[in-house]
């Protein structure tokens, strides 16, 4: 059985700051997560900690491979660390799913924090009610309105997870990401992305300046090194190399089997009628000279008419009646200009819901610019047409494509049928208004009470029973959060789990829903946007999906454009079949979602014959070929991946390292509690399973079954209560093993009747000695804590520090020492002074390469922004050349005269850049000094030590 020595060693090596790089750092959170291993999610973790004086890292696996299980595992760590300060920030949408993710899968508290949560903690006496042992979770905005409450709360780490909303954090204009960063300055950051470079290379500098403005200069110099037609690429990832970390799904399929995706398609053919409506809108869109779409927000407006026109006739409807009314206010308003240019365009996306990147993507346009002189006729017929519009519509009332909407999700049901997988769909339409025809239509044939429907809102009055049900179901569980928005997005996922067939969603649902449970995927309206397809199919072909995933996209027979945009989505971006869908690479060139719409929109404003549309078509997919193999040869590939030949050797030895910690860890932890609860409770060692029978006075212990916490779910069971570290009853063992008491006694440990062999403790078979246990705390950039075996056999023979560990391993008895040497413990301390200094020496060295990579990145910062101060001399110097040239080709007296004028104050502006760059050079060396003089002061060490025992051992 285990000693009270055996308890002493196991509660101090299980609590113990690691100081080291390797999988044991995260020894304590792989053990308590509930989740599977995978190696790249250890590999990013460890990534996290690599440095203990860097001010964070960006975390940019690509979508679909575990970045929150990778948050969770550092949260984790922090929190079994006891540095409890922990903030997530992320969109409102994901909040809930983040606090569900670490009570699940990690055991830990949080609370989301949004106006009425923080109000009633205030109210009920926290001053701040953004410091409390628990996960913070909030959302952005929220986030910079209380930014003074989080910068006050000085948090020990701070997730972001989709950090790329916050890369123009960098400009001035950028309040919410100003905020942020401001609020979360003094604190470690974890940022979180799939997609770190998307448009530019700009946004890696954003996303930098949001963790340290020391990282690079400023952003002139950024351009000037790595975005002028002599960069430096290789340069550039040799500074991200400390900073960002990515895994590709191509990278880890040994480790992930991801299930395949199917592409079906719903033909449709539109009535005479049908056609006919879509042709006379499509014709009023080409004319330049309506009333009806402002100037200012045309090409918006029209590529928002189109994706309506394409979504359902009800949709249009309301789009073409909401023109109406504008028109009809600007009649009655007698010409009113400033009414005029209110945000239209805002309240058409709002209303029916599109997508939120066209307000960030509105034209320029000259504020002065009016709608000329109105000619009051014209806009009486203007009004009189729009109406006709939306009259012929609404007389549709069910169209060709929905009628075969019946046939696909009959077609998707037969398939997961064949499959074994749920007789569930979740079908995307852009349109609200299209989602609530869907949904009469739906429940008018057949699926009444089985769908639900998911948006931005969901204030409807369905969403609201399902969410006050799903309420009173949960009243006595910590699912509720307390925020109501996430709460009712989780009801209605839940609702969607378990009781309805179908959800029909926004693109509200295509960011941050995890629903692997389903496996049909309908896209009824296909965006032209290919980011966002990737979005919406990778909310059910992710990581934990069981099936094949089956995507139904809808085609109009009847429309040439539609078809080849299928095409292209289908054959060049590989959206929809494969393993792996849409790379990264691929999604990466499209450089803004809203201008690859505008390409398109143009083809179906321009083209009208099938010959035109195929050949714009054919143009458009060339230079997507040509931009592909540009990309991929070049900047994401270069820059972001750090991965090497070794990879497949690195991630097999993360996953042996970790299974082999956790196979120590568990036994270590089994033989504490044994000790620490053999008289309180009965075991079953073979089954890592005891009962509790008196209940315990810390934190309201009750007695009960336990079972000890496995990666392995079949070993599990429901009518048991996971034990784990982090278990009340798991750190009341822990405490009650660091303070027990071990006297010098002799203990006898039994290799005989050890279940396995252990060679090295086989060979001191017979022998005897004396051996201690100190725990070394080091603090300098971070807190270390050492265990410290010094050990030595009867006859002198010195014993290293694994020979010591596998003692340990072994069953054992305490008896009283027949004999003591105070000559031999006098020896053996003398020892561990040795091993003692040895470690803090060792200590001492890792700090120092943590101080001289910083260094050398201070070293590269003050050179970035000398870079820029030279820059700008550099181009004065151009300038006055440029000035020089044209005096020389002067054509009049008066010129020439002009141009030498320019050329004096240039020179005046030279001299003064020259003087300017000594004075700018010395203050940021002197900045530079100061930092790295901080840095110095940090890595002085702090140490101490005590004697946890020092005992007489026989192998028997």
């Amino acid at each position: 059985m285990s000693t009270a020595y055996h308890a002493k060693y196991f509660a101090n090596e299980l609590t113990r700051h690691s100081a080291a790089e390797g999988v044991e750092k995260l020894s304590r959170s792989l053990f308590d997560a509930n989740v599977d291993l995978n190696p790249h999610q250890i590999e990013a973790a460890l990534f996290a900690f690599r440095s203990p004086i860097s001010k964070g890292v960006l975390l940019a696996d690509e979508v679909g491979l575990g970045k929150t299980i990778e948050a969770g595992l550092v949260l984790c760590q922090y929190w079994a660390e006891r540095k409890r300060k922990l903030l997530i920030i992320c969109p409102a949408s994901l909040r809930k799913q983040w606090s569900t993710e670490l009570d699940e899968k990690f055991n830990l508290p949080s609370i989301i924090l949004e106006a009425k949560s923080f109000k009633d903690l205030y109210m009920s006496g926290q001053s701040n009610p953004f410091i409390q042992e628990k996960v913070i979770i909030t959302s952005y905005h929220f986030a910079n309105r209380k930014k003074e409450e989080i910068r006050l709360a000085g948090y020990h780490l701070v997730v972001i997870d989709e950090a790329h909303k916050l890369r123009n954090v960098h400009r001035k204009s950028n309040k919410l990401g100003k905020g942020v960063k401001w609020a979360t300055e003094e604190s470690k950051k974890l940022l979180l992305t799939a997609t770190p470079l998307q448009n530019s290379l700009i946004e890696l500098y954003g996303l930098s300046t949001l963790i340290d403005d020391h990282f690079f200069g400023d952003i002139g110099a950024f351009r000037a090194q790595y975005m002028s037609a002599d960069r430096d690429l290789i340069d550039l990832k040799m500074r991200l190399k400390n900073f960002t970390h990515r895994t590709l799904r191509s990278q880890v399929q040994e480790y992930i089997q991801y299930t395949e995706r199917k592409a079906h398609t719903a033909p449709f053919i539109p009535t005479d009628d049908e056609q006919a409506l879509y042709q006379a809108i499509s014709n009023f869109l080409l004319r330049e000279d309506t009333y009806a779409i402002p100037q200012r927000q045309r090409i918006l407006t029209t590529l928002i008419l189109r994706k309506l026109l394409a979504s359902s006739s009800q949709a249009v409807a309301g789009t073409l009646q909401t023109m109406k009314d504008r028109l009809t206010d600007l009649l009655q308003n007698s010409f009113n200009k400033q009414h005029d240019y209110n945000d239209w365009l805002g309240e058409i996306v709002a209303e029916d819901e599109m997508e939120y990147e066209f307000l960030e993507e509105e034209e320029e346009f000259d504020e002065d610019e009016s709608m000329g002189n109105i000619s009051r006729e014209k806009l009486i017929n203007e009004i009189e047409e729009l109406d006709k519009y939306i009259t012929w519509a609404r007389s549709i009332k069910i169209d060709s494509k929905t009628r075969a909407l019946m046939t696909a999700i009959d077609t998707g049901f037969k398939e997961m049928e064949k499959m074994g997988a749920n007789r569930k769909a979740l079908i995307f339409t852009e349109s609200k208004r299209t989602q609530e025809y869907l949904k009469n239509f739906l429940e008018a044939n057949g699926f009444a009470g089985k769908l639900v429907i998911f948006n931005g809102t969901n204030t409807d009055l369905e969403s609201k029973k399902i969410y006050e049900k799903w309420v009173k179901e949960n009243l006595q569980t910590n699912r509720i959060s307390g925020s109501k928005t996430a709460d009712k997005r989780q009801a209605l996922i839940d609702c969607f789990r378990n009781e309805a067939q179908i959800m029909i969603a926004t693109e509200s649902a295509a960011e941050g829903v995890n629903l692997q449970f389903c496996s049909l995927l309908i896209n009824y309206d296909l965006p032209w946007n290919p980011q966002r397809i990737e979005q919406r199919i990778g909310r059910c072909h992710r990581y934990g999906q069981k099936h094949d995933v089956v995507v139904i996209n809808f085609i109009n027979k009847r429309n040439d454009a539609d078809n080849r945009v299928y095409e292209l989505l289908k054959d060049k971006f590989n959206l929809f079949s494969g393993v792996l869908g849409a790379s990264d690479e691929v999604l990466g060139t499209i450089e803004s979602g809203v201008d690859f719409e505008k390409r398109i929109l143009a083809i179906y404003q321009e083209c009208r014959s099938s010959e035109e549309i195929q050949s714009a078509f054919q143009k458009l997919q060339s230079e997507l070929e040509a931009q592909i193999k540009n990309k991929m040869e070049d900047t994401r590939k270069s820059i972001l991946e750090h991965f090497d030949e070794d990879v497949h050797s690195r991630l097999k030895f993360h996953l042996e390292d970790a299974n082999y910690q956790l196979d120590r860890f568990s036994k270590m932890f089994w033989g504490l509690t044994t000790v620490i609860l053999k008289d309180r409770a009965i075991f079953k060692d073979e089954q890592y399973q005891f009962e509790l029978k008196q209940p315990i006075e810390y934190r309201d212990v009750e007695c009960g079954r336990y079972q000890l916490i496995s990666k392995d779910k079949e070993k599990q069971t429901t009518t048991h209560q996971i034990y784990r570290l982090s278990h009340p009853l798991g750190e009341y063992v822990l405490n009650e093993g660091q303070r027990t008491k071990t006297p010098k006694k002799e203990v006898v440990f039994n290799i005989t009747k050890h279940p396995y062999k252990i060679s090295l403790v086989e060979q001191l078979k017979g022998q005897c000695g004396y051996l201690t246990l100190k725990k070394l705390t080091i603090n300098s950039y971070q807190k270390e804590e050492h265990l410290l075996f010094s050990g030595v056999t009867d006859n002198g023979m010195v014993l290293d520090q694994e020979v010591c560990e596998r003692l340990f391993n072994c069953n054992a008895d305490v008896i009283e020492p027949q004999s003591w040497s105070e000559s031999a413990e006098k020896n053996l301390k003398s020892n561990a002074e040795r091993h003692i200094a040895a470690t803090i020496s060792r200590s001492l060295e890792n700090n120092n390469r943590f101080f001289q990579e910083e260094r050398d990145r201070l070293e590269k910062w003050a050179d970035d922004m000398l870079i820029a101060v030279e820059k700008d001399l550099n181009d004065t110097k151009i300038k006055i050349k440029d000035l020089k040239r044209q005096t020389r080709l002067a054509q009049s007296i008066e010129e020439q005269s002009e141009l030498l004028k320019q050329i004096k104050d240039m020179e005046r502006k030279q001299r003064k850049q020259r003087q300017q760059i000594f004075d700018v050079e010395d203050e940021i060396m002197e900045k530079r000094d100061e930092l790295i003089e901080q840095l110095e002061k940090q890595l002085v060490q702090k140490t101490a030590h005590e004697e946890l025992f020092i005992i007489r051992w026989t192998v028997i």
